[in-house]
């Protein structure tokens, strides 16, 4: 066999097709982006910096790849479409050389409680099948390792139309490995009845005590008590046995009150349907507070938690079931199936190292897979997303991070910069939204965005390689080599609040005194046990108030004025002012344009096409009816109160005719914690990561408690915004708070008071306190990962 010999040379001349090495943008106008125009590198790793809510997501998620995924759906058929979610194109002039974008984003990952690491990440599926094919005994096909699917048997007559029509008798049966009694869930809930009504009242004299339940609300109360089941005057703890029944647990059944036809149902289905069924993430939060107390929820006791049936827990292989695999640390699973030999199975074996050594190397091998989805981190979910995308055999294709250093320790941040340049190196575009120093270093272009933040921001402040960016004058420029010291003198706690044997997750029988009155940095490398330690042991009623990362929930109505509660002060004002009722001055309720239902805009369905939003005619976008715009406060109608920024509004009800202190005292806890630019009015669906969380974190500080928890705050914060946020932890310690935050920013831990570190490692390999005391003590003994980190950012 020979091979032919290549007698041409190179041409010198630059070949037509290899020009195409920028991907070019003009004129991108989406939410703040004031007509930005820039050229980015193809197969090169480009990060976008700048303050929090300069543009940097807006142009790299929302215009870049968003008309790449858009472009992308647009070659599958209309049929293929309609079951695509749908993009409009983005607010650009020209947007040239995009090549096929792979998002990596920090959307949590789906809170379904049938969720897990092993379903997200095809682990399971590849497991499956290896017990079916290799368990003992052979129980049936990979769905009866399954544990979202349930076992199901069907016998009957059926008419197949078809030529000589004629009915034939079947049976059909599936075997699927879920548990009968929680569903695949793992636990099952058990409600507390003294949580929903007092059994001395009458229904009459208002015996309900769930939230929204008024004794005169026709759908839920007086249902009840004019059924004809149940006498509405007897307290319940006088009902009979058969009345008891029929209050809880009777079936739907249809009743007549007063002339309107409605469905009886029994006080616990229903409150199951209501409350139980509905993500508690998303519940306003009085009702999750009603549901944490009235329900509680325990491991399955059929299945041990495990979430499958005996059956497929009795399929082993080598001693192991598959509950054991999804149980162990996934670094301990992949060592377990490279002790598997068996040629039969080979080719799934391997796919199946693949993935788990995948998590390995990305820094999550502490995981196991049955672990829910929605309790991962935001920086962990971004990172499982990233598992399918390693080893793949795709070039010329452009990733794009949110922030991958996320929720990551120094010490591995350094695996995930390697990460992004092997991408890089394989011939891909990587293009990262970044905060990270130590991430913008390795960046080949830089791209700053704004120079503030909100209107602000929008434009380019520099474009070039990162010497060119320390050199810049930029406010990242001016920030990049900054460095926390250590504070000459640390406070004294003034009491501790005491763990004693915790031993949630992967916590080694923890003892640890938590000091108050003071700034405590509880940190060590991801996967080390702090969330445990704080979120799972802390002594409930120790008056702490818990600020974490979950998402805000909130539709394109929501915005700051209605999450912080801040509108009810206002309407009220405007009421009060205007001698009318406050419901006006709601664009969801009695003030509300009646063309645009209060959306300010009217939206257009086009089915496989992008919808299309026009801005209402009727009301000009300000959502309200023109007789609610006669009414004014201070010289302000409601929409222009909506329209003004948060630093503007705090001026205007700080004084003057338009002084309200309930409404100043929330716009000054927005401005403390950095969201003057805000407008009242802004959609939080058009809000950046960083930006919900301190507008969460604005919201709790009003809550009483001496106790405030906060889950790595600076998630989403450029280096300048991190000492504002230093500036406020000081203020609310000096106020008399107690403020303990999980960490991995070296300049928050330098600033700390009281330093606990966990490790050494993560997973079993950590689970321990390696270090308490203040940061100079770290400092000086290195004896920790963390110690050694935060020695050499300070420089010593």
């Amino acid at each position: 066999m020979s091979m032919a010999t290549r007698t041409d040379t190179q041409s010198p001349a630059l070949h037509v097709a290899d020009s195409h090495d920028l991907i070019r943008v003009h004129g991108a106008r989406e939410n703040n982006l004031k007509d930005v125009s820039v050229e980015i590198p193809k197969r090169r790793l480009t990060v976008f910096t700048g303050v929090s809510g300069s543009g940097k997501s807006s142009l790299v998620f929302s215009t870049i790849a968003a008309e790449s995924q858009r472009l992308i759906n647009e070659t599958y058929s209309a049929f293929v479409q309609g079951f695509m979610p749908t993009l409009a194109r983005p607010e650009v002039d020209v947007l040239e050389g995009l090549t096929t974008a792979i998002i990596v984003d920090q959307q949590r990952m789906g809170a379904d409680p049938r969720s897990t690491v092993g379903t997200a990440t095809d682990a399971n599926a590849m497991l499956r099948i290896l017990f079916s094919r290799l368990g003992q005994p052979h129980i049936g096909p990979p769905s009866a390792f399954a544990f979202n699917v349930p076992s199901v048997r069907a016998s009957g007559a059926i008419t197949v139309e078809r030529g000589d029509s004629k009915t034939v008798r079947q049976t059909f049966t599936r075997t699927g490995g879920m548990c009968t009694r929680c569903e695949g869930r793992g636990t099952v809930s058990d409600i507390d009845l003294t949580q929903l009504y007092d059994d001395s009242k009458s229904l009459a004299e208002g015996a309900f005590t769930i939230p929204g339940w008024k004794s005169d609300n026709f759908w839920t109360v007086r249902v009840y008590a004019e059924s004809g089941f149940l006498d509405p005057d007897k307290p319940i703890r006088d009902f009979t046995k058969k009345e008891m029944h029929d209050f809880l647990y009777r079936e739907p059944t249809k009743v007549k009150v007063e002339g309107v036809n409605l469905t009886y149902e029994g006080l616990i289905p229903k409150i199951q349907k209501s409350f139980l069924s509905k993500d508690k993430e998303a519940m306003q939060p009085h009702i999750r507070a009603f549901v944490e107390r009235a329900v509680t929820f325990t491991a399955c006791p059929e299945c041990g938690g495990t979430r499958l049936s005996e059956a497929a827990r009795s399929s082993r292989i080598g001693g192991i079931n598959i509950a054991d695999a999804c149980a162990m640390q996934i670094s301990d699973l992949a060592e377990w199936v490279r002790g598997l030999d068996e040629p039969s199975v080979a080719p799934l074996l391997a796919k199946l190292l693949h993935t788990l050594d995948s998590f390995v190397e990305i820094g999550l091998g502490y995981l196991s897979l049955e672990r829910p989805a929605g309790t991962l981190s935001g920086g962990e979910a971004q990172r499982v997303k990233m598992i399918r995308h390693l080893g793949s055999s795709l070039t010329d294709t452009t990733y794009v991070f949110d922030e991958p250093t996320i929720g990551l320790h120094p010490h591995d941040i350094q695996r995930m910069n390697d990460l992004l340049l092997r991408l890089r190196d394989k011939g891909n575009t990587v293009l990262v939204v970044e905060h990270k120093p130590e991430t913008i270093a390795i960046a080949d272009h830089v791209v700053d965005l704004g120079p503030g933040a909100g209107t602000a921001g929008g434009t380019v402040c520099f474009e070039g390689t990162v010497e060119g960016l320390r050199a810049g004058g930029t406010i990242t420029g001016r920030h990049f080599d900054d460095r926390a010291a250590l504070k000459e003198t640390v406070r004294k706690s003034t009491g501790t609040l005491e763990i004693r044997g915790a031993t949630a997750n992967n916590l080694r029988d923890v003892d640890v005194d938590v000091p108050l009155g003071v700034l405590a940095v509880v940190t060590g490398v991801a996967g080390s046990g702090k969330s445990s330690l704080v979120h799972g042991s802390i002594p409930s009623g120790a008056g702490v108030v818990s600020i974490d990362q979950g998402a805000i929930r909130g539709s394109r109505r929501s915005n700051p004025a209605t999450y912080t509660g801040l509108l009810d002060p206002i309407r009220k004002a405007f009421a009060k002012a205007n001698g009318v009722k406050p419901a006006l001055f709601s664009a969801n309720s009695e003030g509300a344009c009646p063309n645009c239902n209060g959306a300010g805009v009217i939206y257009t369905d086009l089915a496989i096409m992008a919808g299309v939003a026009t801005i209402c005619e009727e009301c000009e976008g300000k959502r309200f009816q023109a007789s609610v715009l006669d009414h004014h406060l201070g010289g302000r109608d409601i929409s222009e109160v909506l329209a003004m920024s948060v630093t503007e509004a705090e001026e205007f009800f700080g004084a003057g005719q338009a002084r309200t202190p309930a409404a100043h005292a929330i716009l000054n806890r927005l401005a403390d914690v950095g969201l003057g630019y805000l407008s009242l009015g802004q959609p939080l669906t058009t809000l950046s990561g960083g930006e919900r969380q301190r507008l969460k974190l604005a919201t709790r500080m009003a809550e009483k408690g001496g106790v405030y928890v906060l889950d790595e705050p600076t998630t989403g914060l450029h280096l300048a915004d991190v000492e504002q946020l230093l500036g406020l932890l000081d203020r609310l310690v000096d106020s008399g708070k107690s403020v303990i935050v999980i960490e991995h920013h070296q300049a928050v831990m330098a600033h700390a008071d009281w330093i606990i570190d966990l490790g050494p490692g993560a997973g079993h390999d950590g689970g321990r306190i390696v270090f308490e005391g203040t940061p100079a003590d770290l400092v000086a003994a290195r004896s920790t990962l963390t110690g050694e980190h935060l020695a050499a950012y300070i420089g010593t």
